[in-house]
């Protein structure tokens, strides 16, 4: 197969499709690899690596899609992707289409075949390609509320895990599952005290298990959010419902409950935030302010810590990639479930519901 990894256009989107050992381990197979020209820079990874390992170097992006029968990314294509995508080429990256209705009626237009990291689901619901990117974002959600907790930010000037004789902050964490984890995990190493909500009483079973005893659970539901929202300093939201849009936990009156210089770091604002105040912010202007309240949105958290997790990132895809590379996408889908949960849009039709249900739209796509 001839497989593309282009340079990612998104702003400030640092990460690459795939490291170097990847592309050696189809190229060993005898796949064809094309990498665009310093499409791995930003992640530590130059273009004799590439090359090395195997790949040809293309000098333009158009010329990678030209080339290429499947395409591997990161992050979704932007509109100015849209006309290099062919009809029946395979784009294997995070797609979250929910949250997205122009991208979705592009590659319906397309004619594409799109497989969404973010929904290759197994049959426990493990999300397995989605898992490592939410361990990266739910660790930098702690690293950066605490800085946008700092004064010359516009924060309240709190030192997140206090010092002797200061208490330390209140970290509200809204979701169980590995942002709100790990997130949790962050948070309680500052010395924070934190409180984690989920309607999973398995899942917060689980935290209370394994945090120290300054991690308290508790059920989530309004009455309990607002209570935290008065007293909290940093909020993470973290909330995800597998393909779909999140749930809008923290409305806009909310916001005047909590105090002035207060952070949310919505993790969910792939599909669409958990605050009715959030709106997507890239790594050059990520933050914003409203009612007092700083929000910070980035799309792309893991994109500024690119080594990191390009390499987490191919740890988990190279596996689907291989066999997508070696069976074709229909076979290798009816040979794993978990894959062909990750289809969402073939032959210009819509087969995942999710996206239906996000767009109101009736099964006259399907």
């Amino acid at each position: 197969m001839k497989i593309g990894i282009p340079k990612e256009i998104k702003n400030n989107e640092n990460r690459v499709g795939m490291t170097p050992a990847g592309v050696l381990e189809l190229s060993k197979l005898g796949h064809e690899i094309f990498v665009q020209s310093t499409a791995g820079d930003s992640s530590g990874f130059d273009d004799e690596d590439y090359y090395v390992a195997g790949a040809k170097i293309l000098p333009t992006i158009d010329r990678v899609y030209a080339q290429s029968d499947m395409i591997i990314k990161v992050k979704e294509p932007i509109q100015q992707e849209y006309e290099l995508i062919k009809e029946d080429q395979v784009v294997f990256t995070y797609f979250h289409f929910a949250s997205n209705q122009q991208l979705t009626e592009a590659m319906m237009e397309r004619k594409a075949v799109c497989i969404a990291y973010e929904t290759v689901e197994e049959s426990d619901g493990t999300l397995p390609l989605l898992t490592p990117m939410s361990e990266v974002a739910g660790r930098m959600a702690i690293q950066q509320g605490a800085k946008y907790l700092e004064k010359p930010v516009k924060g309240k000037g709190l030192l997140l895990g206090g010092v002797p004789g200061v208490p330390p902050g209140k970290v509200l964490i809204l979701g169980a599952g590995t942002v709100g984890i790990q997130a949790a995990k962050m948070a309680a190493g500052l010395g924070a005290q934190v409180t984690i909500l989920d309607v999973n009483m398995n899942k917060l079973r689980y935290v209370n298990d394994i945090m120290p005893s300054h991690v308290v659970t508790e059920f989530s539901n309004e009455y309990n959010i607002r209570k935290h929202l008065r007293t909290s300093d940093l909020v993470v939201g973290g909330v995800l419902i597998t393909g779909a849009k999140s749930p809008k936990l923290i409305t806009r009156d909310m916001l005047k409950q909590m105090q002035p210089g207060a952070v949310i770091v919505d993790v969910a604002v792939d599909q669409g935030g958990c605050a009715e105040t959030t709106r997507p912010t890239t790594h050059e202007d990520p933050a914003y302010i409203i009612d007092d309240v700083v929000h910070y949105c980035v799309a792309n958290m893991p994109g500024a810590v690119p080594h990191t997790s390009t390499i987490a990132l191919t740890n988990v895809t190279l596996p689907y990639v291989l066999k997508l590379a070696e069976n074709g996408w229909q076979k290798a889908c009816e040979e794993d479930i978990a894959l062909a949960r990750g289809i969402n849009i073939v032959s210009g039709k819509i087969v995942y519901e999710p996206i239906l249900e996000a767009f109101d739209w009736n099964n006259a796509f399907a």
